[in-house]
């Protein structure tokens, strides 16, 4: 399977899109307008921070379940990444260390379960890396009221928190094979040149890695 990361609106679910349809294979979301827990987590971080991460941790089981289906599917987001974004939490005083340590040895017996599975990490993680400011743009573009910055002004610190750890948390990623896309550079959302570019470093890396032939 195919994992994107990144943090908020580095644009993960648009290049899901682009990739699964470019390779034939299936795009697999992460729960956002679905999900009963992120506009409450939102107005309440510290009521909700655990519960979110479980109703997550959940969601992320099926999608690697779901991901072994056909070759190449492709995930927005991954169960990989999580414990950085609740660690944040924790930091930011809206969880406590004590839910993390919980959170973090579920995780962990949780894809111990998973023996059945013929894979358990990405084939190939694509990290998304954009700069503080595209970020903000970005949120502010797609609208969703609960992350705007305008309603929750507190978020402003949790989201340049959040885009500095990516940084390190990518350098440090070593379950698998992995790649880097500049989201400044290439705006692979509005622009189908600088699409096209990205489409063709990712076939040269799954070309290098076995996964492309011909």
């Amino acid at each position: 399977m195919i994992v994107l990361a990144g943090t908020i609106g580095a644009g993960k679910t648009s290049l899901t899109t682009l990739l699964a349809n470019h390779l034939g294979s299936k795009a697999i979301y992460e729960s956002v307008s679905d999900n009963p827990i992120l506009p409450l987590f939102y107005d309440d971080p510290k009521k909700y921070a655990f519960l979110l991460q479980i109703y997550f941790l959940n969601k992320r089981l099926d999608n690697i379940k779901n991901a072994q289906e056909n070759k190449l599917d492709v995930i927005d987001r991954s169960i990989f990444e999580d414990a950085l974004l609740f660690q944040l939490n924790a930091d930011l005083g809206r969880s406590t260390e004590t839910e993390v340590q919980i959170y973090k040895s579920l995780l962990t017996n949780m894809m111990e379960k998973l023996t059945e599975l013929p894979s358990k990490d990405p084939g190939l993680l694509i990290h998304v890396r954009v700069s503080f400011d595209t970020m903000l743009d970005r949120i502010q573009k797609r609208g969703r009221s609960f992350e705007q910055i305008s309603v929750h002004p507190d978020l402003y610190t949790y989201y340049e928190e959040l885009n500095k750890r990516y940084e390190a948390w990518y350098a440090s990623y070593d379950r698998g094979p992995k790649m880097e896309i500049d989201g400044d550079k290439y705006d692979f959302v509005e622009s189908k040149p600088a699409a096209d570019e990205v489409l063709k470093q990712i076939d040269a890396k799954l070309f290098d890695l076995g996964s492309l032939v011909g």
